[in-house]
């Protein structure tokens, strides 16, 4: 009685429209996700290892189908109206005790399980939440219900192994052994959880809005390549030295390449995929969705945060007054650098093949080039290094916009024209305001 008298105040749950956009409260609950890729970014640049930036994209994996089932979610129920915004403030919460204790989840297993155990308790609030939500949805819907029960093991077998993850390596004498045995559990959650959407299929599932969904995933891309830009000028130490020219060179480079990966999504790519998602129907909407969104918008986040690492341990260099600009950059900061580049742009190739059904070769060309300049730019001094990915990846975009010329002002005419539409009829609908507006009395 107490729980419907609430709900009742709130208002009730209000379904998604096939035109709907993302709303403010999503935004909100974004900013979540932009502390737990922080987080992660900072952990690993600690200590930059093979084992390290295993465990970054373990962790990575697990938040991103956290983020996926929350999409998921998003696509069936306005998540700022009603009763749901409470729901969603506990997930919040949840989710941001998750982030925080992420740096924990791998450390030494016989030094307590307090930080893994708040990783596994936070992960199960979060699921929950999502899952009251969603049964919530479908209650009318048999189908759904039994497709959704489908996902029921992969929520249970998760939760146990994250679980078992926490509290078993202590009980190992070996610590490499009990390293080994907690790695192995991570690495199994994270092929189950996507196996899951392999196997469980499409059918039973809809996107009612593809802008919504189209929409709440680039919002997410364009927060991973601000989350780099922060961790490159919080990370690398710039903030603590006096402005030097390199200092500000490598700063002014860095914000370029960042702006030019942005430009290879979000210029063509990516409105020509939302056309796409727009034009496709049933289960191969949701097939679409699943396999060009949920899963190849992973690679591209990972290789957002390992060029992250890479041009903050180049940058800190640069920035640092006892290192001689001349020198070449120490460690793996420019295979990071040039490797997350190269996994960025070849995710978003993959993008383009699932939806677009096309391939360029100019990004091909780019990522046979990025690739080929490795061993060179290795004993590069690091803001040589920094210019010469930035020269590459600006001559990426150039190339594109003198060769598909003719495409890109067609693209572009295109989603103009739909945005103007959408404007006028917005107009049209605001304008009724004014004319049922009661007449205002004269001065």
């Amino acid at each position: 009685m107490g729980g419907k008298r609430w709900r009742g105040r709130l208002g009730p749950a209000v379904a998604i429209a096939p035109g709907a956009r993302v709303d403010k409260f999503e935004v909100f609950f974004d900013l979540v996700f932009v502390f737990s890729f922080f987080i992660i970014t900072r952990a690993t640049a600690l200590d930059i290892t093979g084992r390290q930036l295993l465990h970054a994209l373990m962790v990575l994996a697990v938040l991103w189908w956290v983020w996926v089932v929350h999409s998921v979610v998003a696509t069936r129920i306005r998540l700022g109206e009603g009763f749901v915004p409470v729901l969603m403030v506990i997930g919040m919460a949840a989710l941001f005790c998750f982030a925080l204790a992420l740096p924990q989840a791998f450390g030494d297993p016989h030094k307590g399980a307090a930080g893994p155990m708040v990783v596994a308790i936070s992960y199960v609030v979060i699921r929950v939440v999502h899952m009251v939500l969603y049964l919530h949805v479908v209650r009318d819907s048999p189908d759904e219900r039994r497709q959704l029960r489908h996902f029921t093991p992969e929520v249970i077998a998760s939760t146990l192994l994250l679980t078992a993850a926490a509290l078993v390596p202590a009980r190992i004498d070996d610590p490499g052994q009990a390293a080994m045995v907690r790695d192995g559990l991570w690495l199994t959650v994270v092929l189950l959880q996507y196996a899951t959407g392999i196997i469980a299929g499409t059918w039973g599932w809809g996107v009612t809005s593809a802008e919504h969904w189209t929409e709440r995933y680039d919002l997410i891309l364009i927060i991973a390549l601000g989350e780099s830009v922060i961790s490159v000028g919080v990370g690398s130490n710039l903030l603590g030295q006096p402005p030097t020219w390199p200092a500000v060179a490598a700063a002014v480079l860095g914000i370029v390449f960042t702006a030019a990966l942005w430009w290879a999504h979000y210029d063509m790519i990516g409105p020509a995929a939302r056309i796409a998602l727009h034009a496709t129907k049933g289960r191969p909407r949701v097939a679409m969705a699943r396999d060009a969104y949920a899963y190849l918008y992973l690679p591209m986040i990972a290789g957002i945060i390992l060029f992250a690492l890479g041009a903050e341990e180049i940058v800190h260099e640069i920035a640092d007054p006892d290192v001689s600009v001349a020198e070449a950059p120490h460690g793996p900061s420019v295979p990071l650098l040039f490797g997350g580049v190269i996994c960025y742009l070849s995710a978003n190739m993959l993008f383009q093949l699932r939806t677009l059904h096309t391939l360029s070769w100019t990004r091909v060309g780019a990522v046979l080039a990025l690739i080929a300049a490795i061993p060179g730019a290795s004993h590069l001094p690091g803001l040589a290094a920094l210019g010469l990915l930035t020269a590459i990846c600006v001559g990426l975009i150039a190339a594109e916009v003198v060769l598909m010329a003719d495409a890109r002002h067609a693209l572009h005419e295109l989603v103009f024209h739909e945005r103007t539409s959408h404007e006028v009829n917005e107009a049209a609908f605001r304008a009724r305001w004014h004319d049922n507006a009661p007449n205002e009395p004269s001065t």
